[in-house]
């Protein structure tokens, strides 16, 4: 049987940007000056990138802003869909690309739980027997009884990752979300990633660092303006 959990090949995303869009006065201002009129442009965020990824495999994405990091997450997570190439992943893909991503903002903490491991694709009786784990991973004790809107970014990356991790994922995809929150809660999520490295998990982190994709990732993809434009091994 096969242990890749991630193939991509030749994945490809443009998107169309629309320049001088307004209402009518702005239409027909542009009858007179060419500079003012509506145009639109293709701009390619990722171009014909391929990757393999087995069971307990890790890969830094490393690239300036703009390179395309991001871009290429969320194709591997299915929040995009790629212009062109293929993708195939298999089990269950936990992605921590942006915080607050599948809550709701009027819903409690602990509701909120319920609500994003059910995209994960676990019933209420999964969620109910880990609910008490995440809670006490997340540390956050009585707010867990508050709606999220009232959440610092560092308060949703705690409930965020200690959802994500509890799932059991095949895949975790973390975009520098790990960057956010106190020296003490990055310790632990640091830990538990290791530890779920070590049962056979897959990780695809994004980072500016060399140094953190050293730390958690066997091999590296350099993207610059889309292009990968180095691969290779930090060890």
């Amino acid at each position: 049987m096969s242990n890749v959990v991630i193939h991509a090949e030749n994945l490809t995303k443009q998107f169309t940007l629309r320049h001088n869009r307004g209402g009518l006065k702005k239409k027909f201002l542009g009858i007179f000056d060419a500079q003012l009129r509506e145009r639109s442009e293709s701009f390619t965020a990722v171009n014909d990138v391929s990757l393999t990824l087995k069971k307990g495999e890790s890969l830094a994405l490393i690239g300036h802003n703009g390179s395309g990091k991001s871009t290429l997450l969320q194709l591997i997570s299915g929040i995009l869909t790629p212009t062109a190439g293929k993708l195939s992943t298999t089990g269950r893909v936990a992605p921590l690309i942006e915080l607050g991503v599948g809550f709701h903002p009027e819903l409690t903490g602990g509701e909120n739980i319920y609500l994003n491991a059910s995209l994960f694709g676990l019933r209420n009786k999964e969620t109910r027997s880990r609910f008490n784990e995440i809670v006490d991973f997340s540390g956050l004790g009585d707010f867990i009884d508050t709606p999220v809107k009232n959440y610092s970014s560092g308060m949703y990356m705690r409930l965020g990752f200690s959802v994500a991790v509890h799932v059991e994922p095949q895949t975790l995809l973390a975009d520098e979300v790990l960057a956010v929150g106190d020296q003490d809660f990055k310790h632990k999520c640091h830990q538990r990633i290791r530890e779920m490295q070590e049962d056979g998990m897959a990780l695809i982190l994004v980072t500016h660092s060399v140094e953190e994709g050293q730390l958690f990732c066997q091999r590296y993809l350099t993207l610059e303006r889309g292009k990968a434009i180095d691969y290779g091994s930090f060890k």
